[in-house]
């Protein structure tokens, strides 16, 4: 009778396998109230080594980090309309505090525009005082009706940024320059994510923003996921909260804004694009664990061998874990680091010690070779980077093998339905086109320039629209 497999195959469920996967690599799990979610040590991990990566990235980028209240007066978010409509239906709303009803009820932070906007009233007088970018590390709650852990919980964790700008140009370079410079780069460079980078329609982008980025991503069943966005608010924000300042010409003016984030849904991104039958596979820039040496066995030479090679690979700045468990079967532990995704693994037993070898494992290619003990230290970091770029080759190849060139709403809507991505004209499509397109629960994840590049412009001649189903 043939053993049965530790996840679900992909190609039978893939949400039961994302399930699976990321309950049996301990990444997380439910918490007590409905969309909550209890990050267990190794998700939370990933999430620190991105934390790590980006807020140097966003510090580069002259932003400094601030920390505001989670909780907001509700009629804050009464003062822009789009926005207030664009988050009623997600807020959590408290009305009782201390044994009593509260005068004024509050809204549990679902994003800081409102609450940012008040202090930047007050911290802006002159244009002396500009740019201001600041950014934060914080958890909001937006009520989730469908929740999956990592990917939509009513609670999360992300970063957010605001900024205020003297003139558009400068807001609207700052905007790209976040989603280019800061976003893109960690996420191709660190996470190996193929993306695909453009502009939202005016039905898609951000309440109360007057333009917003994105970056989607193709996941291994086809369907797409929002990975960040950096909105363009123009001044819709600092009329309602009356940010403005004197400019050099002695005159009022209101400023310029941005706002920008990116979440924990990162890590379900990291699941879901590089994931496979046998867990995950963690890109080598980003792994807490770069390599794990295991004990085969507990004999006393082994043991030895197994912390020695430990201790040379991390004096070669390779992450490593020693894994000398040698009560808990071989076997077990294996299957264990190969389901959370660690991009090598050295195995040594007693017959590998006499001949002063190794077996290298390594995760993301697959297979294994017998490797000498000290030529390991030397090898090790270029094979890392080798599986490195492998990840990115891979996640870019499915997507162009997956995108479908379109002309008319139902080719768009078939090639999604097979499980792939479509480009259909935007002149050809419109806002009328996007709405059919709805009816099929497709959406149009970006528009792109024709050359790739995103477009200055929602109409510009030659813009195409990128449509898929998302999560």
């Amino acid at each position: 009778m043939a053993k049965a497999p530790v996840l679900t195959p992909r190609a039978d469920d893939f949400p039961r396998w994302y399930q699976d996967l990321v309950s049996k690599a301990e990444l997380a799990d439910n918490g007590p109230v409905r969309g909550t979610m209890v990050i267990r040590p190794y998700g939370y991990g990933l999430w620190e080594r991105m934390q790590q990566d980006m807020d140097l990235r966003i510090k580069e980028a002259g932003a400094q980090n601030a920390y505001f209240p989670l909780f907001i007066p509700q009629s804050y978010l009464t003062r822009e309309a789009e926005h207030v409509e664009g988050f009623a239906p997600e807020l959590a709303v408290v009305t009782h505090g201390g044994g009593k009803e509260l005068e004024e009820p509050v809204v549990v932070r679902p994003t800081s525009e409102t609450i940012i906007n008040d202090y930047f009233a007050k911290w802006v007088q002159s244009y002396r005082d500009l740019p201001l970018l600041i950014n934060q590390w914080a958890n909001v709650v937006r009520w989730e009706l469908r929740p999956r852990l990592f990917l939509r919980t009513s609670e999360f964790l992300w970063q957010e940024g605001h900024t205020a700008h003297a003139t558009y140009e400068d807001a609207r370079e700052y905007a790209a320059h976040i989603h280019r410079e800061v976003y893109a780069s960690f996420m191709e460079n660190v996470l190996a994510m193929d993306l695909v980078l453009g502009r939202k329609t005016a039905k898609e982008r951000f309440a109360g923003a007057i333009n917003t980025l994105t970056l989607e991503g193709m996941m291994g069943d086809g369907k797409a996921l929002q990975l960040g966005t950096s909105h363009e608010l123009g001044q819709n924000f600092a009329k309602a909260f009356g940010t403005q300042y004197l400019s050099k010409e002695g005159k009022q003016e209101f400023v310029w804004q941005t706002s920008w984030g990116s979440t924990t849904r990162m890590v379900g991104a990291l699941v879901m694009m590089h994931g496979d039958d046998n867990g995950l596979r963690v890109p080598p820039r980003l792994a807490p664990v770069q390599a794990v040496v295991l004990a085969i066995k507990g004999d006393d030479a082994v043991l030895a061998a197994v912390r020695e090679t430990g201790d040379r690979l991390k004096a070669a700045g390779v992450r490593v874990h020693v894994d000398d468990r040698t009560d808990t079967p071989f076997g077990r532990r294996a299957v264990d680091w190969e389901l959370k995704g660690v991009p090598v693994r050295i195995e040594i037993g007693p017959r590998d010690l006499e001949n002063g070898t190794a077996m290298l494992v390594r995760r993301i290619p697959g297979g294994k070779e017998p490797v000498r003990l000290d030529a390991l230290a030397g090898l090790l970091p270029g094979i890392l980077e080798e599986d490195q770029a492998l990840l990115l080759t891979q996640a870019r190849a499915r997507r162009e093998s997956r995108t479908s060139d379109v002309t008319g709403v139902d080719e768009a809507v078939e090639a999604t339905t097979a499980g792939g991505w479509a480009r259909i004209p935007w002149a050809a499509l419109g806002a009328d086109g996007e709405a059919k397109l709805a009816e099929h629960a497709v959406t149009v994840r970006c528009l792109v320039a024709d050359d790739g590049s995103v477009p200055d412009d929602e109409d510009a001649p030659g813009n195409v629209a990128v449509v898929a189903r998302a999560y």
